[in-house]
């Protein structure tokens, strides 16, 4: 049996077998992943730790402790060790994430020492796809220019602030926000359609590797909502995602927007695991 102590901090010299590790289940693992192969596992590069249970060689499971805390491939003895080494560290994340039963488990070890949540989405499906969408993708909706990141943040803020209930401007003004906004922009990864100076519909592929890529940010306006831009929008991303990133295309959302739901089912989407948000 592992025991608690097979916990550890992990450097470049462990890449190899994190990424084999990751690239066992490339959906639920494609944010983790796309961040270990952008810049290694050097805290100072990756923003934060990657927690590592099992001995080198014999890796089981990892835990992303940065912006975000995202458990990987965690069962019980190795959610136990990472709540342990997050209890003395303290809380530095803005959210726990991953798969249910595995963020379920380890809010249940740190909520006694972390305190409240702000907000806990319990269910989260997580939908893919690897086919063409049956339904005609929207011939407006392109990749955003540079000089558009004025148009598009006030899009991007809303967004953020609808789904979860915050906006990305408190703390440090938002700079860190419009610094990601930019970035994904400037490497061809925020799609939208812009009419006369306005963001109609809008999205992102917020995380890339060979085998999976995830769409997130997908926003329409409200006065336009229910006409069909959503559809034809995401038509028009899971095309160009499937045509410039990777051959699966992905993304998570609440289970009780329905009509979210409804509207990835139409592209193409089918629900493939059940990912749990702790937000702070």
């Amino acid at each position: 049996m592992l025991r608690t102590s097979a916990s550890r901090v992990l450097d470049d010299s462990d890449r190899d077998e994190a990424l084999a590790l990751l690239d066992s289940d490339p959906v639920a693992n494609v944010f983790v992943s796309s961040r270990v192969r952008a810049v290694g596992l050097n805290p100072a590069r990756l923003g934060g730790q990657m927690w590592g249970f099992g001995p080198r060689g014999g890796l089981v499971s990892l835990c992303y402790a940065g912006a975000n805390m995202v458990p990987v491939s965690a069962g019980p003895e190795a959610v136990h060790a990472f709540a342990d080494r997050a209890r003395k560290q303290g809380r530095r994340c803005s959210s726990i994430v991953g798969q249910v039963d595995a963020v379920s488990l380890l809010w249940e070890r740190l909520e006694p020492h972390w305190g409240r949540a702000r907000a806990i989405r319990w269910a989260q499906p997580v939908m893919a796809t690897s086919r063409r969408p049956p339904v005609p993708a929207d011939p407006l909706v392109r990749r955003v220019r540079p000089e558009e990141f004025d148009i598009l943040l006030p899009a991007c803020v809303a967004m953020f602030t609808e789904e979860v209930g915050v906006s990305p401007n408190l703390g440090d003004g938002g700079a860190l926000y419009r610094t990601r906004v930019a970035e994904l922009i400037r490497i061809g990864r925020s799609y939208a359609r812009i009419d006369d100076g306005k963001v109609v519909f809008k999205a992102e592929v917020g995380a890339v590797t060979p085998h999976a890529c995830q769409i997130q940010g997908v926003w329409v306006a409200p006065e336009l909502r229910g006409r069909g831009y959503a559809v034809a929008g995401m038509a028009a991303v899971v095309e160009a995602a499937m045509s410039c990133f990777a051959p699966v295309v992905s993304l998570y959302v609440n289970d009780f927007n329905r009509s979210a739901r409804a509207v990835y089912r139409k592209v193409g989407f089918h629900e493939v695991d059940t990912f749990m948000s702790v937000l702070f």
